[in-house]
């Protein structure tokens, strides 16, 4: 009796490799030669092609079905078309050079700020491209650079700042270091305990006590500038304390901070664990902000040059699908397992989704809360500059525009994204509205001497 024709559209599990077949097809793929009966050849080479695409993404059986039942059989090819062309997938595997390494290790923090470099993982992005990538959960930002320098990690998540930092030998021998991608904007927040509800003025924390993640961290420069623009220094009026972004909601509850401005989904996990509110969300500081960011030792990039454009196209194609909306819930589900994030899935979509609880008793809906634009526009490098020597992190003078092109690869960024047939934006020094002030990295002394609030000797 012959088997059933063979549908793309139909769920993959049907044609599961892992499943005991009788006969196999010719072809390579899990069903009997008669299913060609009545299969024009063009439309069997692309289905056998799209066929073979998804099993590649979603080797996982679990993750294949929840990805097909979010989307329905057959907005899944159309998913994944708009990610991954099979046009462009087919020109690259035709021109694509031998990597000179397969095997890497990434460093990362389990924060949603990562989503694009973790989902690539469990969806099969960097399989795609050749690569077998181990992914290095971590527990600080210390350790993440330490690791990086010693060439323990090929790669990893940091925060924006870090490859700034380190390749000018701030708070480390100096070590050349490059942005490939950011990895999120927005994402963050203020949270503060719930006994401080009734003081929501910034103007009246003097004396609190805060966490952020890392010195050199879009986190610390945020809140400083929140802080100082309601007339407090964040040097002398607050205590500002590093912690690891685990360990803030216990320290929130146990009364040893007041507050933090920290990642995801530890500001949506303090709401849920009814340790504290949501006071702001970083993005109403500023909207599009830089946070994580995805990088790579320069010294890698030289040794590796093919192995490099092979890990830019899978992070990049993995933001592509982070920014959309109606990918969100899937992406919680498969970035929630314990080897990833070991959060609570309800946790995650809030926080993705943009439709949340703030603690305040409002279930809130802002699609903009977190977004994956991958783009490292170096004005985002220069604002961070200007802010370190603000706060006397960065002595003497800088070459802004130097640094900033040297480590924000925004030219390559642009090329493969143009690969893989992704919107690729004009310019490199965008121009950015902090609390209603713009950035202009052409005028970045004037800006810096703007503030009267500030660590400048």
């Amino acid at each position: 009796m012959p088997g059933p024709m063979f549908d793309p559209l139909q769920p993959y599990d049907a044609y599961d490799a892992d499943r005991p077949l009788m006969l196999r097809c010719a072809c390579g793929a899990d069903h009997p030669p008669q299913a060609h009966a009545d299969v024009a050849p063009d439309t069997l080479g692309r289905q056998f092609m799209e066929a073979a695409l998804v099993k590649a993404l979603f080797p996982r059986e679990p993750v294949r079905r929840a990805f097909l039942k979010a989307v329905g059989r057959r907005g899944a090819m159309a998913a994944i078309g708009s990610v991954l062309p099979l046009a462009s997938l087919q020109a690259m595997a035709e021109e694509r050079k031998p990597l000179e390494k397969r095997e890497l290790k990434i460093g990362f923090i389990p924060i949603t700020c990562a989503s694009p470099l973790i989902m690539a993982d469990p969806l099969g992005f960097y399989r795609q491209q050749g690569l077998s990538v181990q992914l290095m959960k971590t527990a600080g930002w210390a350790l993440i650079r330490d690791k990086i320098m010693n060439k323990e990690y090929d790669a990893t998540h940091f925060l924006s700042p870090m490859p700034l930092a380190i390749s000018l030998g701030l708070g480390s021998a100096a070590q050349p270091m490059n942005v490939a991608t950011i990895q999120n904007i927005n994402g963050q927040a203020i949270v503060l305990a719930n006994k401080h509800k009734s003081s929501r003025d910034p103007k009246g924390w003097k004396g609190f006590k805060f966490a952020i993640p890392f010195d050199y961290s879009i986190h610390n420069f945020l809140l400083r500038y929140y802080l100082a623009e309601a007339g407090l220094n964040p040097d002398t009026d607050v205590q500002l304390r590093v912690t690891p972004p685990a360990e803030m909601v216990a320290n929130l509850r146990a009364g040893n901070i007041d507050g933090f401005l920290g990642p995801d989904p530890f500001n949506q996990r303090a709401v849920f664990e009814e340790a504290g509110f949501i006071h702001i969300l970083s993005r109403e500081i500023w909207d599009g902000h830089p946070c994580c960011a995805f990088g790579v030792p320069e010294a890698f990039i030289q040794s590796n040059p093919n192995t490099f454009a092979a890990l830019y196209r899978s992070v990049l194609t993995a933001a592509a699908m982070a920014r959309k909306p109606e990918n969100r819930e899937l992406i919680a589900k498969v970035i929630s397992p314990a080897q990833y994030l070991n959060q609570p899935e309800a946790v995650l979509t809030q926080v993705l989704t943009g439709k949340f609880a703030d603690g305040l008793g409002n279930v809130r809906v802002v699609p903009e809360r977190a977004d994956f634009d991958p783009v490292p526009w170096q004005s985002m490098a220069v604002w961070m500059m200007t802010q370190m020597k603000r706060w006397g992190y960065l002595k003497g003078e800088v070459n802004y525009k130097q640094v900033a092109e040297k480590v924000f690869l925004i030219t390559d960024a642009k090329k493969y994204m143009k690969e893989l047939g992704q919107p690729v934006p004009d310019g490199a020094y965008k121009k950015f509205k902090i609390m209603g002030k713009e950035f202009d990295a052409a005028k970045a002394d004037d800006y810096l001497k703007s503030f009267a609030i500030h660590k400048m000797a």
